[in-house]
């Protein structure tokens, strides 16, 4: 009888579907640890930063970032999401003194305690997000950056299962967000322009999400792991 057949073709369908998300999500995650366990790594921050300067570097900048490196790490979080991996951001709290309101990933100083940069990244992101450690399976790490506030930042990144639910720290995170990693993957979502800092001019990326803006060192660090697990460069 037509009417008893068509839920189970539907049934079988769905399962097709099902495994060949399956399928992509197995083959993504395989591409990305592969992509970060090639990767060839740069030595010197300061040389990479350079890399996004107009002109030379001012001698206060170079003074600046010379003299303070601050270690610290931030966790790119890919969660696993039935129509495919996001990239979970955090908005700050207003009421932080330090960059309020900005759009950044989970992370912080890396503490005395701490087992390294990936060690300190899930702790915070745990922390600020309520991510519980057994929900992550760090990937690999991406070179350091040198911020132009003197933090030199680790980018931890790693994979999340699905059965998280964020939950924000309302003291430092007024705001937890995901983005498809497809979006992010569109470089027509991606811009670049220039600002000033003490003299010297860097070139910054910005992204729009559905009311929220991604810059400064957040938008740096994203645009580093998708130019590293896509075959464009993705600063056009």
């Amino acid at each position: 009888m037509a009417t008893g057949e068509a839920p189970g073709r539907r049934g079988v369908n769905a399962d097709a579907a099902a495994d060949a998300d399956s399928d992509v999500m197995a083959a993504m995650h395989a591409h990305i640890r592969s992509r970060l366990a090639n990767m060839q790594r740069s030595g010197d921050p300061l040389a990479r930063m350079r890399q996004d300067l107009e002109g030379p570097i001012s001698l206060p900048l170079l003074e600046l970032l010379e003299r303070r490196r601050s270690p610290a790490a931030v966790l790119l979080a890919l969660i696993e999401r039935p129509a495919g991996l996001t990239m979970l951001f955090t908005e700050r709290s207003p009421d932080l003194k330090d960059h309020p309101g900005q759009v950044s990933f989970p992370g912080g100083r890396i503490d005395a305690g701490d087992d390294g940069p990936e060690a300190a990244a899930i702790r915070e992101a745990e922390e600020e997000v309520g991510m519980e450690r057994r929900l992550v399976a760090v990937a690999g790490c991406l070179d350091d950056l040198l911020t132009v506030t003197g933090f030199l930042v680790t980018p931890v990144v790693a994979f999340v299962d699905s059965a998280y639910r964020p939950v924000a720290d309302g003291r430092e995170v007024a705001e937890v967000f995901e983005v498809p990693l497809e979006y992010l993957l569109d470089e027509r979502n991606i811009r670049s322009t220039h600002r000033e800092r003490l003299g010297t001019r860097i070139r910054v990326y910005e992204i729009d999400y559905e009311g929220h803006r991604i810059w400064g060192a957040t938008a740096s660090i994203l645009v580093q792991f998708l130019t590293l697990i896509y075959d464009e460069q993705r600063t056009r």
